[in-house]
């Protein structure tokens, strides 16, 4: 197969493969059950490396145009066909249906009310005279949890299990080469899982090198990271009001004075943003510009290129943390960092939200002369993280899994999304609002000034249902009253949970 490459274009090498491919099968000079072929040898033919034919397969794979046979290839899919219809596919998609749909059957999109985000809170502008570190103890809660098999905790931070056989299989071939476990690895992480998180990226709108990129234990190490390398006692930090309660308590216990601004529906309220920037001048604004953990909210092309004027303006470094990127159900915007051209921005993301909590592999991009800085930071702080980790992370992304899971991922969140918007509409008062997000794993449910969050969550502790609170997402938890659901529960797990929350907010409503 000859395919015509222009290396000088921007459009990444594997993405022209993709489209030529894309027009053959369109054009019908790929017929139905027709066999690409192999990755060894296209790479050959093309001169190019093979994770980039494995990644142009991988886009044609979540497209639904091919699906690959193990031990034999790629090949182009049946009209009637889907990507995720390989014979491991389908096995694991069966279990996964079996565990989590039948007992309690999903509403199909045409069938669900109306439910649209009615959040809308006051602005707020939160300056903390002391710090409380919530974020332990809710680590600690979370970790008794998982030992409650009938506990509904809605206040885990992690999608739920699946495709466990998946990562059995991706694990046994990543572990062939022993050899990783007595090598020394690279401060900055493995150089082919750097290429691999680059290409993602590229994807998203980010042109950069494996060189921008150090591999963290999680994100969490990440922030940490940069929280002692560029944060002191004697310079503010604007943080959104509510915003990641992690990342608060790294500031607390470095008693790091903040600023929380007030998040509208459309992401962090700008005006009051200026307005501080130019009477506080700060050093540093932390944003989650994508699926905003813990309101879900996504932010425009219009305000991240405002967000980013401001921070310029007032020479102010910005450090975006998109976790739950992957996680979105529609293309985003690209990140603020896409439109850094002055290393004003550090961006900051994780496959702990779409992999597992357990592998700990995070990254920071970071571009200009304090990349060299932080790498000698992190050398010292652990030398590198686990190898194991970063080579079964290397193998999700080289064979193709990764972007499956994804697509899987997007599927069964955006089912149980919508099962809990329909559970809260039917069952909470009408006082009570919420965000609606285009993907990750929560909801924001805010509710009226009359009631208490803490006993809300203590009632609702005492029927074995836990909660997000969300005086710990606010600086010094002096926020307005509202908590965070994870909504990739199993159904029953959440019909259960919303019902119980439902009662109870209409017993102290009263």
């Amino acid at each position: 197969m000859k395919i015509p490459l222009d290396r000088q274009a921007k459009q990444p090498i594997y993405l022209q493969i993709r489209d030529r491919i894309h027009h053959l099968i369109h054009t019908g000079h790929l017929p139905p059950n027709s066999q690409l072929p192999s990755i060894r040898a296209l790479a050959q033919t093309t001169q190019v490396n093979k994770l980039t034919v494995i990644e142009a397969y991988s886009v044609l794979e979540a497209d639904g145009l091919v699906h690959a046979k193990q031990g034999a290839g790629y090949f182009i899919n049946a009209p009637s066909s889907t990507a995720d219809l390989t014979a491991d596919s389908a096995a694991d998609s069966t279990a996964n249906a079996k565990s989590s749909h039948n007992a309690h059957p999903l509403p199909s999109a045409q069938s669900l009310p109306p439910v649209r985000s009615t959040f809308n809170p006051t602005q707020q502008v939160i300056l903390p005279t002391g710090g409380i570190q919530s974020f332990p103890d809710i680590y600690r809660a979370t970790i008794a949890a998982h030992n409650r098999p009938d506990v509904v905790d809605f206040g885990i931070g992690f999608p739920q299990p699946l495709d466990v056989d998946d990562f059995q299989r991706v694990a046994r071939r990543a572990m062939k080469d022993s050899g990783i476990f007595f090598r020394p690895g690279d401060p900055k992480g493995d150089i082919e899982l750097r290429r691999q998180i680059s290409q993602l990226l590229m994807q998203q709108g980010l042109d950069l090198s494996p060189d921008n990129l150090i591999v963290t234990s999680g994100s969490m190490q990440a922030l940490a990271l940069l929280a002692d390398h560029f944060i002191t006692a004697d310079g503010y930090t604007i943080v959104e009001a509510p915003t990641y309660h992690g990342f608060l308590s790294i500031l607390q216990q470095r008693d790091a004075p903040m600023i929380g601004i007030p998040m509208t529906p459309k992401g962090m309220n700008l005006t009051l943003l200026e307005q501080y920037l130019e009477s506080h001048r700060p050093k540093l604004i932390y944003t989650i510009s994508t699926l905003h953990n813990p309101t879900g909210i996504t932010t425009g092309v219009g305000h991240r290129r405002k967000l980013l004027s401001l921070a310029q303006q007032y020479d102010c470094l910005i450090v975006e943390d998109n976790a739950y990127e992957p996680l979105s159900f529609e293309t985003t915007p690209p990140p603020i960092k896409a439109f850094d051209t002055t290393d004003q921005v550090i961006y900051v993301g994780t496959f702990s939200k779409t992999l597992m909590p357990g592998l700990r592999v995070g990254y920071i991009a970071i571009t200009g002369e304090q990349n060299t800085a932080l790498t000698e930071r992190k050398l010292l702080h652990d030398f590198h993280i686990s190898n194991a980790s970063q080579a079964i992370v290397k193998e999700y992304l080289a064979s193709g899994h990764y972007r499956r899971r994804l697509k899987r991922l997007h599927k069964t969140h955006r089912e149980r999304r919508d099962h809990m918007l329909m559970l809260i509409a039917r069952y909470f008062p009408p006082a009570v609002t919420w965000t609606v997000p285009e993907g990750g794993t929560f909801l924001w449910i805010q509710l009226p000034d009359t009631l208490s969050v803490a006993e809300v969550g203590a009632a609702a502790a005492a029927q074995k249902v836990l909660l997000g609170s969300g005086a710990a997402f606010f600086p010094s938890q002096q926020g307005y009253p509202a908590f965070r659901l994870n909504f990739s529960l199993p159904p029953q797990e959440t019909e259960r949970g919303i019902k119980i929350l439902g009662s109870i907010l209409h017993r102290m409503s009263k």
